[in-house]
């Protein structure tokens, strides 16, 4: 799964090398804050939680730099 953010396709469906790396950082916290996946976890690190959900297009920035998730019911926004 790390050898996702080794391709240039993660790069570019989130906008840029910063932007994925915000991305990854807001996630992050907002897991380890108690944010439930988006995605199957079955014993998967938080990373690699992350990636899962940019590839499913279930997280993103928004144009204000904040935190969204594409699924209405999910709490992902900060």
């Amino acid at each position: 799964m790390l050898d996702a953010l080794k391709e240039e396709a993660i790069v570019n469906k989130v906008g840029g090398r910063f932007k994925l790396s915000t991305l990854i950082q807001k996630r992050m916290i907002a897991l380890n804050s108690g944010a439930r996946p988006l995605v199957e976890t079955q014993g998967k690190d938080k990373l690699a939680i992350v990636i899962e959900e940019i590839l499913q297009d279930k997280i993103y920035l928004d144009s204000g730099g904040r935190l969204q998730a594409t699924d209405a019911n999910a709490s992902a926004t900060t």
